[in-house]
């Protein structure tokens, strides 16, 4: 009956340099929404600026963050 209960060793993929990149991700985001929430209609800033923030954001940091793995 013993011999059925194997112990199970899982270990979180994810460290502090994880968190810390996911952590720069969501501030950048934030920072894009900001930027083109203070920006005027037609502006350099809503047009151009916050775009390439969220691009970088939600395709570059965010994901490395979640794949990045220590070794």
């Amino acid at each position: 009956m013993s011999d059925n209960k194997d112990k199970v060793n899982f270990q979180w993929p994810y460290k502090t340099k994880n968190y810390v990149l996911f952590s720069i991700g969501v501030f950048v985001i934030i920072l894009g929404y900001l930027i083109m929430y203070l920006g005027e209609v037609n502006s350099f800033q809503s047009l151009t600026l916050s775009p390439i923030l969220l691009l970088i954001g939600y395709l570059i940091i965010i994901p490395y963050a979640l794949l990045h793995r220590n070794n």
